[in-house]
């Protein structure tokens, strides 16, 4: 067992708050005992019984959290302080690998969890569950907490290709994160509008392949800005993204998106088109006719190498290969595609082309490459067709029962609706009073609503919806600030459908809790859209 001890030093705040716990995600069990309430006071050590970098890198953001809250500071001890303290331990005897309690007396508030993950999901619980307004006195009441996470997966899809973002916004994003308790990062890095990540091995790929010489004004009006566009992140950025995240228990997924969604590389790599060319870094939004020539063997190559590379720079058990619309008309008539399609004896079935069937070698190549380097593959649903290997893991998001599919072949699933869960859609329907956005209706009480297992699904087989994940795709967001606006707080309610269990969950409850949190999100300088009660 570990344990790291925060000792409350004497001296105490004017006024006072009440706290009852009764945060965003709601915890699985909140029992409220008798007695004195445990008092926050002005100064706290942090102290150290025993050397463990995840847990001592917990107290660390503790103590910030409890600054930006309170105004209270803290200091690091090593020798352990007489007194009221915070105390952050470890058990392995406990189970549920991100699951915590918290034991509230008048002396001492202790965050027990099996994991150092676990920790810090009890550390923000303790952290919303204190005042918003600093300068004033925090009481806790005695209280016991147990919580656990529904879902293993759950995460955040942000686009960087078609909007590229600085790293400090980055970081700023995975903070806002690890308030909700979310714990994976799906990075959008590749698109036809912009090649977003440094490939060693192939230069140009960022040289040409990150840089649009314009951006088409509103939706593909015909006019364009008539500035250039670009922006990519070097390994090392990547590295020190990654490192921000670890540290708050957030796993990133690198999307590479192929053999679609591709004009970024034919416009550094003009020979590994079906036409060969010229193509340029997409100035506008949609779906390009133009991809990677599947009959060229040299598009095998760079896919090993840039795969190669991707898998070696990111720790995560994943990489996304995107998969999703693929357009087949170059396929269909580039005389090397029809060619592979002849020695591969593929032929069109009532139920799958002999294109999609191409595709599916690509993919299937793709996923060998990511096993050779000890990754799996992670994939739209597009990538079941033609046939695909039960190891994959799939991400549903146009409904149509694709996700079923997906299960009854063996295959976990991530839950992805378009219909809730696509966050670049409006929050309201006066749009005319709401920053652009592509269209569509995804209100706050759409994405608390939505319900990710199907009932129609064996016991056995919801075992295998693993997660649920919201998608932010960035034509219409050019900076940031409109990132956060569509995002938070919609947010709040995708990490109750995340962590809750879904008997537990009451929208009107949850529209009470809210108030709490938005105080945060000012505290924290983060923009986001007024809440309509």
């Amino acid at each position: 067992m570990v344990l790291i001890i925060i000792c409350a030093i004497p001296g105490i705040l004017s006024t006072d708050l009440i706290t009852d716990y009764k945060v965003i995600p709601l915890p699985d069990e909140i029992h409220m005992n008798e007695g004195k309430a445990f008092v926050l006071y002005k100064k706290i050590n942090i102290c150290f019984i025993k050397e463990n970098k995840a847990m001592s890198n917990n107290a660390l953001l503790l103590s910030s959290y409890l600054e930006t809250a309170t105004g209270i500071s803290a200091s690091l001890n090593k020798s352990i302080n007489s007194g009221k303290y915070i105390a952050l331990r470890l058990d392995a005897s406990l189970p549920h690998a991100e699951g915590y309690r918290i034991k509230v007396n008048k002396d001492s508030v202790v965050i027990i969890a099996g994991t150092e993950a676990g920790v810090f999901y009890g550390i923000q619980t303790l952290r919303k569950s204190i005042s918003q307004k600093p300068g004033k006195k925090v009481l806790l009441p005695p209280a016991e907490i147990t919580d656990f996470p529904r879902f293993s997966y759950r995460g955040v899809m942000l686009d960087v290709a078609r909007h590229f973002t600085s790293v400090g916004n980055m970081k700023i994003f995975i903070d806002m994160m690890a308030m909700h308790n979310l714990n994976h990062l799906h990075w959008h890095l590749t698109d036809d509008q912009g090649w977003r990540i440094e490939i060693k091995k192939h230069p140009k790929l960022t040289q040409i392949g990150s840089k649009r010489s314009e951006t088409v004004i509103g939706k593909n009006s015909g006019k364009y800005d008539g500035t250039p566009y670009g922006g990519y992140y070097t390994q090392e950025e990547i590295k020190e993204i990654i490192g921000y995240a670890k540290d708050r228990y957030i796993t990133i997924i690198p999307e590479i998106d192929l053999p679609g969604h591709m004009l970024g590389v034919l416009a550094a790599y003009p020979e590994l088109g079906c036409t060969g060319g010229p193509y340029e870094v997409w100035t506008k939004w949609g779906i390009a006719d133009d991809v990677l020539c599947a009959g060229n063997d040299a598009n095998l190559s760079l896919i090993e190498d840039i795969l190669t590379e991707v898998a070696t720079l990111f720790p995560a058990e994943y990489v996304h290969i995107g998969g999703d619309e693929c357009r087949k008309t170059r396929w269909k008539a580039c005389s090397k595609c029809q060619a592979k399609i002849q020695s591969l004896g593929l032929v069109s079935d009532d139920h799958v082309t002999a294109e999609e069937k191409l595709q599916s070698y690509v993919i299937k190549y793709a996923g060998k490459i990511l096993h050779a380097q000890g990754k799996k593959l992670l994939g739209w649903e597009e990538i079941l067709e033609g046939g695909l290997s039960a190891t994959a893991t799939i991400m549903s998001w146009r409904g149509k029962n694709k996700e079923i599919e997906a299960v009854k072949n063996g295959n976990k699933v991530i839950m992805t609706s378009k219909t809730h869960l696509y966050f670049d859609y409006y929050q309201s329907k006066q749009v005319e009073k709401e920053p652009f956005a592509i269209g569509g209706y995804v209100p706050l009480e759409n994405v608390y609503a939505y319900n990710p297992v199907p009932d129609i699904l064996s016991e056995e087989e919801q075992k295998r919806i693993i997660g649920v994940q919201a998608n932010v795709w960035t034509e219409y967001m050019p900076v940031f600030s409109h990132v956060q606006y569509m995002v938070l707080p919609r947010l709040a309610a995708l990490c109750e459908v995340q962590w809750m269990r879904q008997d537990k969950r009451q929208y009107e409850d949850f529209l009470k809790r809210i108030r709490g949190l938005t105080g945060l999100y000012n505290q924290c300088g983060y923009n986001y859209r007024n809440i309509e009660f």
